[in-house]
């Protein structure tokens, strides 16, 4: 007997609504709003809309929700659709703007105050507030709600007309203010603004308000779940009010779902965009960010996400996901389809006294132990290598297996050899490790006369090519929690550490996004934003440990 699929509480809804004929296909959508860059979070809401359509042979649509011409522009907007295609959403037909809706959002206004379910107001912002009350004390009307249509109708005119000045006058829905919703007291549904838009232009210079544009965008769409997070749950009412009254034929339902939490990481479009423009970070995908973008220059997969967006669930109860539970899922997607490279990060000199001068053996090693389908390759040995400088100690402490005076290990894929003095420079610090090997002992060739308990790993010097790579910490203090006491956030000063390695021969080809696990080092992703032949880059996109037990998470 086959084991039951658990379905989430958004697909039990939308199978009973097929169940009983209120809808007949299922479409979803993201519309996100073209106002920054998207971030992991976003990427539940993508997966989850598309997953959604495609289990139930539906239709996906991305739309931007451009109703706000002063925080929108193309960037945004081009950024966003990378990231959509680069998670495999496959989204149906032309991109969906609600600017091309414009037009239609016009007529619906016009058709509530025909109504007599809209009114012209001349209060200010400050005014509208205080007239709604709050959650203790009922609203007031306002003293222009008992206009006429006849001159609501004239006054609506105006304001798309441009014969007011900016914030003059609004257009309010007539709903209830004394909802015990505040959310339902009146509100504001069309403002006079006068901006340029990226989509439009200088066609308008009036713009509906969001929670009055995104109901009529679905409905127009014939979205049949808008599938949304819990804050806008308050704000159902008014969207299926909207729906109602505009006489739509289809109606989209409204289901809301928990946000993606992530421990200490900025989200906030607001803190991305002080640390963009104050340059302490070198854009919206710099690779210490969660933007998605920035997880892609990072070296993380589009399946690495997915993975994580399934560990995380569908609920209604808000949780955080620890940022673990991230590095976790990327480690299992590149464990077993990247090659196993060396690369000395913090290096010093091994010379090896009893190899000949200048000669240089190529050795075949596996790309990676663990899957023999990534096939071998070639690896230069000589006189003079690099290693770590954590590989060799002067005064090693008890089960110290590596490198010290005396003792012997094993070269990766290579040779045994021993340690038989050092070189200091005038602070102390170890600059080159002499030491002897056995010719007996090469790798492959069934020695087994001793054993050694250390492998560490090397790069040949003549051969070796010198790139940069970015180690990266957390940006917040994870200590000390991502703000401060005034509200700023509380940086880490220690979040980039750039260094310059050293790498075996075949890394001085890498292009782009390629990927690799660097030998006891971590994975590693070649930066795409500064890339050149002559200047590599490589990106630590996780290190190898990991704390996360993926058996631990609540179902």
């Amino acid at each position: 007997m086959e084991n039951e699929i658990s379905k989430n509480f958004i697909e039990l809804e939308i199978e009973n609504d097929l169940k009983n004929g209120r809808y007949k296909e299922i479409i979803t959508r993201f519309p996100p709003e073209p106002n920054g860059y998207l971030h992991i979070g976003h990427a539940k809401s993508i997966l989850l809309n598309y997953g959604l359509a495609k289990e139930y042979n539906g239709h996906f649509n991305l739309r931007f929700d451009d109703t706000n011409p002063t925080k929108e522009n193309e960037e945004f907007v081009k950024s966003i659709v990378e990231d959509v295609e680069w998670l495999e959403a496959k989204y149906e037909g032309e991109i969906h703007f609600a600017s091309n809706y414009f037009d239609k959002m016009y007529e619906c206004a016009v058709l509530l105050i025909k109504k007599g379910l809209a009114f012209v107001c001349d209060l200010n912002a400050d005014e509208i507030k205080n007239y709604k009350g709050d959650y203790n004390t009922k609203g007031t009307n306002s003293p222009y709600r008992e206009r006429t249509i006849e001159e609501n109708l004239l006054l609506f005119e105006n304001m798309k007309n441009g014969k007011y000045l900016d914030g003059e006058k609004v257009l309010r829905a007539k709903i209830d203010m004394a909802s015990p919703n505040i959310n339902m007291r009146d509100p504001v549904i069309y403002r006079i603004l006068r901006a340029y838009h990226h989509n439009t232009k200088d066609k308008w210079i009036i713009y509906p308000m969001y929670d009055f544009a995104h109901p009529i965008e679905d409905a127009i769409e014939h979205i049949s779940h808008s599938i949304c997070t819990l804050e806008f749950e308050d704000h159902r009412p008014f969207y299926e009010w909207v729906v109602n009254n505009c006489d739509f034929e289809i109606k989209p339902r409204q289901i809301e779902f928990s946000k993606l939490y992530l421990t200490n990481v900025i989200t906030g479009k607001r803190y991305i965009k002080e640390l963009v423009d104050k340059k302490i970070v070198d854009g919206w995908d710099d690779p210490r960010l969660v933007t998605i973008s920035a997880l892609r220059r990072r070296g993380y997969t589009s399946n690495s996400i997915k993975k994580f967006v399934e560990l995380a669930g569908v609920s209604k109860a808000n949780s955080s996901c620890d940022y673990s539970m991230l590095e976790y899922c990327i480690r299992e997607d590149l464990k077993l389809s990247s090659k196993r490279m060396m690369a000395i990060i913090d290096p010093i000199k091994l010379i090896i006294e009893n190899y000949e001068e200048n000669e240089i053996e190529e050795l075949e090693i596996p790309n990676n132990m663990e899957n023999e389908n990534l096939g071998k390759r070639t690896i230069k040995f000589g006189k003079e290598l690099w290693i770590e400088r954590e590989d060799f100690m002067i005064n090693p402490p008890p089960k110290y297996y590596r490198l010290f005076v005396g003792n012997e290990v094993r070269l990766m894929g290579a040779y045994f050899v021993k340690a038989t003095r050092y070189d200091t420079d005038d602070k102390g610090n170890v600059t080159t490790v002499y030491a002897t090997y056995d010719k007996k002992t090469k790798s492959g060739s069934g020695f087994n006369e001793r054993k050694v308990k250390g492998t560490i790993h090397f790069v040949e010097c003549t051969s070796a090519k010198e790139v940069q790579v970015n180690l990266y910490e957390n940006i917040v203090n994870e200590e000390k929690g991502k703000l401060n006491e005034d509200g700023t956030l509380n940086l880490n000063p220690n979040s980039l550490l750039v260094k310059k390695a050293f790498v075996e021969e075949a890394l001085g080809n890498a292009k782009p996004y390629e990927k690799f696990q660097f030998v006891r080092n971590g994975y590693f992703s070649v930066d795409p934003k500064n890339y050149s032949e002559k200047n590599i880059i490589f990106n630590r996109v996780v290190n190898l440990k990991s704390s996360f037990d993926p058996k631990k998470v609540e179902r």
